[in-house]
């Protein structure tokens, strides 16, 4: 564990000479990384959401690939394609977009269902399949979507088949007023993202990652991660509860967290912390649940002040 904590605070300091005050959605954004999951950025335009991902992207020396995603956005602009060359008399795959380590799918739900579901496989098998041919990806591999919550006009919404796929969903939200004056003295004279520069190597990550799975958990943890998803399942304002993988990716952040706050062992704190961000946005309400407003993070809050609180020995 020696060094990971230094390696993440780089990250997130980087990170933060663009994203003024935003501290815990910077955090956010590279715990998804640390465990190998994607992560969905829905807020209102403007405060940040695709800096904030470019951002992450050019603090890691890989590559990067923005889609901005429009109504004619073909699936093979993502996964690639093959085409016939004459001379060899063969067909050559032309790699798309998505074979870079991070992808920033901009404006997912302005796609069509059928192109957003190109990213399903890749999203969840770190791989493509193009004409029978399955070509993996590289690591890291992390896909960063945005979107805008409060607009409806030409969007199609996220399935829940894709929405299980995040493994985190997060609003950056507006900047505090002193953040925002600060935000104006900061991009006064120059862009201070076209001087951020990469603070770790691919190599680095690989090792934060592995070492994020090398987190001890004690059993009554697991215990008290499958009681919160099944808890999500048997709520009467719940129509679809969190998924196995949803289980998994509480488990997963669960670790990263106590890995980034220098721990060797997971805490049952972690496990409430990071259900708010990792559980959500996997359920289905109600149509009585959302007529009387009930969402779906006070679900959470309740099943998790409805369980007890497993009690483990450290040391």
């Amino acid at each position: 564990m020696s060094g990971c904590r230094e390696l993440c605070l780089s990250v997130v300091d980087n990170i933060s000479r663009v994203i003024v005050g935003k501290k815990r959605a910077v955090e956010h954004t590279l715990l998804a990384l640390l465990c190998e999951g994607h992560l969905l950025i829905e807020d209102v335009p403007g405060v940040g959401k695709t800096t904030l991902a470019a951002a992450l992207a050019k603090s890691v020396d890989c590559s990067f690939a923005r889609i901005q995603f429009t109504p004619d956005i073909l699936p093979s602009d993502i996964t690639g394609f093959s085409l016939f060359n004459p001379k060899s008399g063969d067909f050559e795959y032309r790699q798309g977009l998505v074979m870079s380590s991070f992808i920033l799918a901009d404006e997912i739900n302005r796609t069509s269902p059928k192109t957003q579901a190109s990213l399903l496989e890749v999203m969840e098998e770190n791989q493509v399949t193009v004409d029978g041919v399955t070509r993996q990806v590289g690591k890291p591999f992390m896909v960063i979507a945005t979107q805008n919550p409060s607009e409806y006009v030409g969007t199609y919404p996220l399935p829940e088949a894709q929405m299980d796929r995040f493994l985190m969903r997060l609003s950056v939200g507006y900047p505090e007023r002193d953040d925002e004056m600060a935000i104006l003295r900061r991009f006064r004279v120059n862009d201070p993202f076209e001087q951020l520069t990469p603070v770790v190597k691919a190599e680095d990550v690989t090792r934060l990652q592995e070492a994020v799975r090398e987190i001890h958990v004690e059993e009554s943890l697991y215990a008290y991660i499958v009681d919160i998803v099944r808890g999500t399942r048997a709520h009467p304002d719940v129509e679809l509860g969190a998924s196995p993988r949803g289980a998994l990716a509480l488990f997963r952040a669960s670790q990263a967290l106590a890995l980034y706050l220098g721990r060797e062992f997971a805490l049952p704190d972690d496990v409430k912390y990071m259900a708010r961000y990792v559980l959500p946005h996997r359920l289905l309400l109600r149509q009585e649940a959302r007529l009387r407003r009930v969402s779906r993070e006070q679900v959470v809050d309740g099943v998790i002040g409805g369980l007890p609180v497993p009690i483990i020995t450290v040391g």
